[in-house]
């Protein structure tokens, strides 16, 4: 019995230790500084030139800009919010891109199009270039202090609320500045 007793309890080490991940979908990170905050302009450009808010920033040069467009800037509601670059594909073969910029003093958050802007809608005008409103999301460069390329990103960057749970952000009070 006392020669099987070592053998049944490297077999439990064995099952426990292989039974653990790690992948919980739900990782909270403490301790770090992070910061959030809400810019609402319009897009005006002349000549068809490039459509572009501008917002000063304070970053760490180890520090990540993620953006978000809420799609409900013109309605009533929750926000919901989506990560660019974004392409939309309006009628008549346009397209619509918003994409962004940055370094640690500024973002500009530009809207591209394949036709010219001044040239759309009220209510292409209204839902796309009026009064949007995005969220910018400071968030480390590198929470592992790892440098493995192959690693996998801890969270879905592009789904707004699995990062807010992932960093572990308060997004109820988020400060809000109007720019243009």
């Amino acid at each position: 019995m006392k020669k099987i007793l070592p053998f049944i309890l490297l077999a439990g080490v064995g099952f426990l230790t292989y039974s653990c991940n790690d992948d919980d979908p739900v990782i909270v990170q403490q301790n770090v500084n992070f910061q959030m905050k809400d810019i609402t302009g319009t897009f005006t450009g002349a000549n068809n030139a490039d459509f572009t808010i501008s917002q000063g920033l304070g970053l760490k040069s180890t520090d990540v800009l993620l953006v978000y467009r809420n799609l409900n800037s013109n309605a009533s509601g929750s926000a919901i919010w989506q990560q660019i670059p974004k392409t939309y594909f309006l009628s008549d073969g346009r397209e619509l891109d918003y994409n962004f910029i940055f370094n640690t003093q500024n973002v500009d958050i530009t809207s591209r199009a394949n036709f010219n802007q001044n040239t759309m809608t009220p209510a292409e005008a209204q839902m796309y270039l009026n009064n949007q409103t995005f969220r910018l999301v400071i968030v480390p460069a590198n929470t592992t202090g790892m440098s493995n390329k192959s690693a996998k990103a801890p969270v879905d960057y592009s789904d707004y609320n699995a990062v807010v749970r992932y960093y572990n952000l308060d997004d109820s009070n988020v400060p809000s500045v109007r720019v243009n």
